[in-house]
């Protein structure tokens, strides 16, 4: 799988990238994550923003140079390619879609935008998606670039270790348990579920099938 990401802060990205699973996965080339970079474009002194037509608060980004920035992206088949551009209007993100993009796309380009957004023409121009995280508002489209590369890579063969996938595929409940066995914290004592210490594995899955609803 590879990702294409393009916005004017690339280096928000280095350290969650660098982590955990999706760092290794890009060790390991189960995924790949180039970034384009529209202030590249601009000439010196040119301002990859401009105020609004027909007036409004902040600034938004001039479409031409996030246009320059797509035409570096090299399409090796449009058909396996999916175009994304964050808007809290669009539609919602979930693990269904993060399962069918990475069964249907090789190439995925993230496009995020900033201040009041991008120039309505570059969706139009690219006929790029509209995809939102959620009902709130962000800063930037970086942290939604993140769940998605997050999200999606998850989903990508070899990404997720054995033990990884299988939970990744178990129906259970998100009450986890480990040592010690009593928590003792200001004069009350908190204990692990007895069913989780039986060795039962039926009533085990019983509980977290209960617990999950």
């Amino acid at each position: 799988m590879r990702f294409h990401i393009i916005t004017i802060f690339p280096e928000m990205f280095d350290s969650y990238l660098k982590e955990s699973i999706l760092g290794r996965a890009i060790k390991d080339k189960k995924i790949s994550i180039k970034f384009y970079n529209p202030m590249d474009f601009c000439k010196p002194k040119e301002r990859v923003d401009a105020r609004p037509y027909g007036g409004g608060p902040g600034m938004v980004l001039r479409p031409e140079f996030f246009l320059k920035a797509f035409s570096k992206i090299r399409i090796k088949d449009k058909k396996k390619t999916k175009i994304i551009l964050f808007s809290t209007s669009g539609k919602k993100f979930t693990t269904s879609y993060a399962k069918t993009a990475a069964k249907k796309y090789t190439d995925i380009i993230l496009i995020s935008g900033r201040y009041e957004g991008i120039d309505a023409r570059v969706q139009k121009i690219l006929k790029a998606e509209e995809i939102s995280i959620g009902d709130y508002v962000l800063t930037g489209g970086e942290l939604p670039a993140m769940i998605l590369i997050d999200s999606i890579s998850r989903q990508v063969k070899g990404v997720l270790g054995k033990y990884e996938s299988l939970e990744e595929e178990r129906v259970s409940t998100s009450e986890v348990y480990t040592r010690p066995e009593i928590l003792k914290y200001k004069g009350k004592s908190y204990k692990v579920p007895k069913v989780l210490l039986s060795g039962n594995h039926k009533l085990i899955e019983n509980w977290k099938n209960k617990s999950k609803k």
